[in-house]
């Protein structure tokens, strides 16, 4: 089974954007969980979209593709016409340099690489598409 929801770049629009997986995913039988880890990547993904790639202008559309290829196995696509930075080019701070810096920034991506299977993007047509997967297994 394959979702969409399409959004507009404003903050406020992430609670649907939340219930959108949540719902989805519910659909799919996952635990609540794996579903909140989910949540929870996905939406700050989306949220550093808006603020960095889009500066949070709602006439900037987002889609989200969630699709299941396999059991097991959930693909979520987040598709937009910016030119995005690619999470999987930074070098992740260590922690305790992030606490000692009092540094704001850095914990959110490896907040989403530690929950997610695989990241990548897809440049095409003046999209791009990044593509997060994630196996939930029994």
């Amino acid at each position: 089974m394959d979702y969409q929801y399409n959004i507009g770049c404003s903050l406020t629009n992430l609670k649907g954007i939340r219930d959108f997986i949540r719902e989805s995913l519910r659909e799919q039988g996952i635990t609540e969980i794996a579903a909140s880890e989910i949540v929870l990547a996905l939406d700050e993904m989306c949220s550093n979209l808006m603020i960095h790639g889009h500066h949070c202008d709602p006439s900037h559309i987002l889609e989200l593709h969630i699709r299941i290829p396999q059991e097991h196995t959930f693909v979520f696509e987040i598709v937009d016409e910016s030119n995005v930075f690619d999470i999987n080019q930074f070098a992740e701070p260590a922690l305790g340099n992030l606490v000692n810096e009092k540094r704001k920034g850095g914990l959110g991506i490896r907040l989403v690489k530690s929950i997610m299977d695989n990241i990548e993007y897809v440049h095409d047509g003046g999209k791009t598409t990044c593509r997060l997967t994630k196996i939930i297994s029994d």
